[in-house]
């Protein structure tokens, strides 16, 4: 069986020093390790931006993408391979900027993966910009007199999009971020786990200190009930969204696969794409 070694390889991460983002790959790796995977039977579809290199820092199947695309990407290898764990990372300007609309329909198809979005409030890559998180009045190179934008609430967003399983952690608390991942991938449907990872470089209002004195564990929210929508819905409005733990769960909607006629339990890779040499010779006729 494998080990939380066997999901590592020899590419050193270039994050910098301090960056949140070490804990969310470390969380990645204990969580596919506790579950039983094989490095083969992983893949990591990141995006762009300083997460996006997640893919290529784990002993796996990995695809480093385009800006905003990783989820057509990760779809797009869960049905063709329903064998494979799919895993799909990037931050909060690629899921919740130009990859919106993406992160929404994955939501709503509902399709059998696990999204990871390294949420810093901040374009981190491209050297310190508002992002759709920053909050207003947010200082940044792109908004020296302070954001005028409210940022998007999008655990909120999730729910009212129909997910099935909404989760969120903070960086530091590996336990809970490596719990959450693995019951993310148990989720028969599309999971979404957003993780607040501080920018030490270029975030210098929304640091490890803020996240610790407002983020409010809801295992300390007493009568809490991660299947109730409307209680999920309720207390991200109170709480600011600054909340940590599975926030939402829905075990009874179908995933997306179970609900397509005919789609078969062989995956492609192992499918035999051979064509009958009549049906092939019928096919040309019609456009000849």
């Amino acid at each position: 069986m494998a080990t939380f070694k066997d999901f590592r390889n020899d590419v050193k991460p270039n994050w910098c020093p301090g960056c949140g983002d070490f804990s969310v790959q470390a969380a990645m790796q204990r969580a596919a390790a506790n579950v039983g995977l094989e490095p083969e039977n992983l893949a990591v579809i990141s995006g762009i931006g300083c997460s996006g290199r997640i893919s290529g820092y784990i002993n796996s199947y990995g695809f480093h993408s385009i800006h905003g695309r990783a989820l057509p990407i990760a779809q797009g290898v869960k049905m063709a391979n329903r064998d494979l764990t799919v895993l799909a990372a990037g931050g909060d300007g690629d899921g919740f900027a130009i990859g919106t609309g993406h992160t929404v329909h994955a939501i709503r198809r509902n399709i059998n993966i696990t999204y990871i979005v390294m949420d810093n409030h901040i374009y981190g890559l491209t050297k310190g910009q508002t992002s759709p998180r920053s909050d207003a009045g947010f200082k940044t190179k792109s908004t020296p007199a302070g954001s005028v934008e409210q940022p998007l609430s999008t655990m909120e967003l999730a729910l009212t999009t129909g997910a099935t399983f909404v989760a969120q952690s903070f960086s530091t608390d590996l336990k809970e971020l490596t719990a959450l991942i693995e019951a993310g991938i148990k989720h028969e449907g599309f999971s979404l786990i957003n993780v607040f990872s501080p920018c030490v470089t270029y975030n210098k209002v929304n640091t490890y200190d803020w996240f610790k004195e407002h983020l409010v564990k809801l295992s300390d929210i007493e009568g809490y009930d991660p299947s109730s929508r409307e209680m999920a819905m309720q207390t991200l409005m109170e709480k600011d969204g600054l909340v940590t733990g599975l926030i939402y769960q829905n075990t009874a909607r179908k995933s997306y696969q179970d609900l397509i006629q005919g789609y078969s339990e062989t995956p492609l890779t192992k499918a035999d794409l051979t064509l009958d040499q009549n049906y092939f010779d019928k096919l040309v006729e019609e456009f000849v």
